[in-house]
């Protein structure tokens, strides 16, 4: 193990050591770690748990202490084997990249973990998680925006090239209709819309071309998902129960308003398809949280610029194909059949336009699109507390 390695263990330790006498200023530490962080006894009981770890297990500390680790994770989960590992060795041990199934809630998550012994008792553990959602979420929104870079010059590529030559055949096959019979009509309407289709294809590839600054304000998200919501009931999910899950005093969200009803009204439409017409217990929620912490370095910015603004759109639907999962928001991979597979490549470069980020995360009967952006911000002269 590195030294840091070594002395953040040895901190750790310290830390959890003062706990236990009732320092009022450990008990500060252990809740200010972003990370979640647990004591284990010699019989796989947790013995303690800071504030991350009781947001990670979704169990408040008195229900976590009641507990033993093993009853929180899968049956032969290797977490268990890692403090195992712990113990025979007496010395700290770090794995990475560890899936965690936690049953209770349905979650899966990719881990790395770092356990030590305590240094007043080899038996006795403390280990902590360190989710790799957020540094795998830049790598993936880093591959969204260059996928929508391609697809940028393949549209205009495609305005120049296939618009002009259809719009040539196409008329063609109008004056053609005027002279055949019925039968050879049914020829030259199939012409029509064929190219039809084909241009409509490439209008929704020009979205990708269009390299416009993006004229953003202080918007309140909650009017946004709102008035999505009621598109959506009055058409597309109207057999389909919403759930709003909302922090009411979330700040203002530094966006633009059109930009933002489309990306949800995607994914709202794709939770509604992926549930079906048929689904008598078809549930989406939308929910909206702060959450500091996450920061992402953006073009055009000489600073991370911090996405505090979590909103998710989730489904009971059967969930994304696992084959395609890692690709979802690349241009041209759907799952559905008669996808174009551009929805959410859009949803992927118009957040990423503003600077956010967006991933998936889906098992069945709970796929979550969740989507971070940054707030409003008073400093550079728009006013926070305007929304519309």
């Amino acid at each position: 193990m590195a030294d840091g390695e070594t002395k953040v263990a040895a901190t750790l330790q310290d830390v959890v050591i003062q706990n236990r006498t009732g320092a009022a200023d450990a008990n500060l530490i252990l809740n200010s770690l972003p990370l979640p962080l647990l004591t284990i006894g010699p019989d796989g009981g947790i013995t303690s748990a800071n504030a991350a770890a009781e947001d990670f297990f979704e169990l408040g500390q008195t229900q976590l202490r009641r507990s033993k680790l093993s009853d929180l994770l899968t049956f032969g989960s290797p977490v268990l084997a890692l403090l195992d590992d712990v113990r025979e060795r007496g010395s700290a041990v770090n794995e990475y990249r560890v899936e965690l199934v936690i049953p209770r809630i349905g979650a899966e998550r990719v881990v790395d973990i770092h356990a030590a012994p305590l240094a007043t008792n080899a038996q006795e553990l403390v280990i902590m998680l360190q989710e790799r959602t957020i540094a795998d979420k830049m790598n993936r929104q880093l591959t969204h925006r260059g996928a929508a870079r391609s697809v940028s010059a393949l549209a205009a590529m495609l305005a120049h090239e296939i618009k002009n030559p259809l719009s040539g055949i196409r008329g063609a096959a109008q004056l053609l209709e005027t002279e055949l019979g019925d039968q050879e009509r049914v020829l030259t309407r199939l012409i029509c819309d064929e190219t039809d289709r084909i241009v409509k294809l490439v209008d929704r590839m020009d979205a990708f071309s269009d390299e416009r600054p993006v004229e953003r304000e202080a918007i309140n998200i909650h009017s946004v998902l709102d008035h999505v919501k009621r598109l959506a009931q009055a058409g597309f999910a109207r057999n389909i129960r919403f759930v709003e899950t909302y922090d009411p005093s979330l700040p203002p969200v530094y966006a633009n308003r059109d930009q933002l009803v489309q990306v949800y009204l995607n994914l709202v439409k794709n939770a509604a398809e992926a549930i079906g017409e048929d689904a008598i217990d078809g549930e989406i929620e939308l929910s909206t949280a702060f959450k500091p912490g996450v920061r992402m370095r953006v073009p055009g910015s000489n600073a991370p610029i911090g996405l505090p603004l979590e909103i998710c759109v989730r489904d009971n639907g059967p969930g994304v194909a696992a084959d395609i999962a890692a690709n979802l928001f690349d241009p041209f991979v759907s799952n559905k059949a008669s996808g174009s597979g551009l929805g959410l490549a859009l949803v992927a470069k118009i957040i990423g336009d503003h600077g956010g980020i967006v991933e998936c995360e889906s098992q069945p009967r709970r796929t979550t699109f969740r989507v971070l952006l940054p707030m409003a911000s008073p400093q550079d002269g728009r006013a926070a507390g305007q929304a519309e």
